[in-house]
């Protein structure tokens, strides 16, 4: 992937939905959740405080995390579906 995050936003691919609940109930397209579990691809430098001084990112690539239901912007990057997302949008690392 050639695509770089600026500032504190970093590139997720989110996990795919279930198929199957836990009782073996297949689940159509249509009723699928959107995925709030993911693998971070990309990590930007870190935002800029208003001090001037650089914010480390907390988040590095290929941590699992946790999202909001409706977080970030979903892109198309060579033929993926991927979410660009701020730091502050992670809720949690597992």
């Amino acid at each position: 992937m050639n695509v770089k995050p600026l500032a504190d936003r970093v590139i997720v691919k989110p996990n795919d939905p279930e198929e199957k609940t836990h009782g073996s109930i297949i689940i159509p397209d249509t009723a699928k959740e959107k995925p709030q579990e993911g693998e971070i691809v990309a990590v930007g430098p870190g935002k800029v405080s208003d001090s001037g001084k650089s914010v480390a990112m907390e988040v590095k690539k290929g941590d699992k995390i946790l999202y909001g239901k409706y977080s970030g912007t979903e892109v198309t990057i060579d033929g993926g579906e991927y979410l660009i997302m701020r730091e502050s949008d992670v809720l949690a690392i597992i």
